[in-house]
């Protein structure tokens, strides 16, 4: 993969980081650098950008304190969800892979073609989550 496309998705991990761009914008960069998708893996501690051709980079996200719990808690999951499209002055991302992981997320795939997130446990149960209009 070509190196200004590696910038931008590492650009957008540290905006959700630090706050400077709302997942929104973020969705915005990566479908302009052609991105179709991206996965965030808990467990491995990395999020991994896919594009239509099958290329893909795997850049390492910042440690979040815990673990992923055993069972996911999709009511609590969804709660979360709910928490960051507020985006609220108390919301941050950081924040967010935290409470998600000890909902028991192991990780979410985005897909920008299909206009949802897919949260996964560690024993595969699923919780879906369709863009909002």
């Amino acid at each position: 993969m070509d190196a200004e496309r590696i910038s931008i998705a590492n650009t957008c991990l540290d905006a959700a980081y630090d706050g400077s761009l709302t997942f929104p914008e973020i969705i915005g960069k990566l479908l302009a650098a052609g991105y179709e998708s991206y996965m965030v893996d808990y467990r491995q501690n990395t999020q991994t950008y896919y594009l239509p051709d099958g290329e893909t980079a795997m850049l390492e996200m910042p440690r979040s304190a815990g673990t992923v719990a055993a069972i996911l808690d999709v009511p609590g999951v969804a709660a979360l969800v709910r928490w960051a499209q507020t985006n609220g002055p108390d919301y941050s991302y950081k924040a967010f892979c935290e409470k998600v992981k000890a909902a028991g997320c192991a990780g979410y795939i985005v897909s920008f073609p299909g206009r949802r997130v897919v949260y996964f446990g560690r024993t595969a149960e699923t919780h879906v989550e369709h863009f909002p209009n």
